[in-house]
């Protein structure tokens, strides 16, 4: 059975980095400061990077921003596929999420059926004002309707490629790669 090979390395630690400092200050221009802004992480990658662009705000602009996690296990589409007992690791939201900007953060978006998960589980926490997607890497290739607001690298991709996002703590080392199935 073929296994996937690493064909290139997209993005590396500094590239992560920088990428994340622009995001951050794409997020405090576009929303007029961090008011009643929340960063939420998608479990498992988005949740380290939305605490390092809480980092990044704080440096800009003193202003530490609450960062929750959001487990989307139970609201995807494909759950019949997961097995007969999906691990559940539970969504942490610090704040009461109405009437706040909610910027929920993920490290690719593909077809768009996470964040479309994503959306279900947050509208049964609360109402928040607005929902604001950053992601990592834009790969393309969506079958839903959604778009990102914050994107740190547009990559394009053939669909037999797979992009995989590397983050510490979750992973050894800070790096994007595009993988892709061998023969």
């Amino acid at each position: 059975m073929a296994g996937l090979i690493e064909k290139t390395v997209i993005m590396d630690a500094q590239a992560i980095r920088r990428a994340l400092i622009r995001v951050a200050h794409e997020i405090i221009e576009k929303n007029k400061g961090t008011g009643d802004l929340i960063l939420v992480g998608i479990r498992t990658r988005g949740v380290p990077l939305a605490e390092r662009l809480a980092q990044e705000i704080k440096k800009i602009e003193g202003v530490e921003l609450p960062v929750g996690i959001l487990d989307i296990t139970l609201y995807r589409d494909d759950l019949s596929t997961l097995g007969h007992q999906p691990i559940v690791h539970g969504t942490q939201i610090p704040v009461d999420i109405n009437g706040k900007k909610v910027i929920l953060v993920d490290d690719v978006l593909y077809t768009g059926r996470t964040v479309r998960a994503a959306l279900d589980a947050i509208v049964d926490i609360g109402r928040p004002r607005l929902i604001q997607l950053a992601v990592l890497i834009d790969r393309g290739h969506r079958e839903l309707p959604i778009r990102a607001d914050y994107v740190g690298k547009n990559v394009p991709t053939s669909r037999k490629e797979v992009v995989s996002v590397q983050v510490e703590p979750v992973d050894k080392a800070d790096k994007v790669v595009i993988k892709e199935f061998a023969e």
